[in-house]
């Protein structure tokens, strides 16, 4: 989905622990990507958030918990990117985290792992690196 702008959205979960953020890594793709998915049609972020994690994850976020990490945004139609926008949210959970549906795997990365994830991704690893949240 994507804003009255036309620029394609998804909403992104962003979950670190011990200096450690979640990725996952769909069936059939190299690179890893924060947890997360395009609004349906009427969705709220939270809403979105909620469904995609269990989804993919098989875990329950808590909508009360969320906070907003940032937006992040690349491409300007001049670039080698396609103009994309990511909204992420931190959050609690409930359940183990157990890949599902398209998700072949997940893994925890540390900041050196950044060129392993898209440039967008890569973008949100530098704003955790710089707050100190991620080794």
């Amino acid at each position: 989905m994507a804003a009255g702008d036309g620029v394609p959205e998804k909403v992104a979960w962003v979950l670190v622990r011990d200096g450690l953020v979640l990725v996952t890594r769909s069936h059939g793709r190299d690179r890893f990507y924060f947890p997360g998915g395009h609004r349906e049609p009427g969705e709220s972020d939270s809403e979105t958030l909620v469904r995609e994690i269990d989804e993919e994850l098989q875990a329950a976020i808590d909508p009360g918990s969320m906070a907003h990490f940032g937006t992040f945004e690349i491409g300007d139609g001049h670039s080698e990117h396609d103009p994309f926008r990511m909204f992420c949210y931190t959050a609690e959970h409930r359940g183990e985290l157990a890949p599902a549906r398209e998700i072949a795997e997940k893994a925890w990365f540390r900041y050196a792992d950044r060129h392993r994830v898209s440039a967008v991704d890569g973008m949100v690893f530098d704003a955790l690196h710089r707050a100190g949240r991620l080794v």
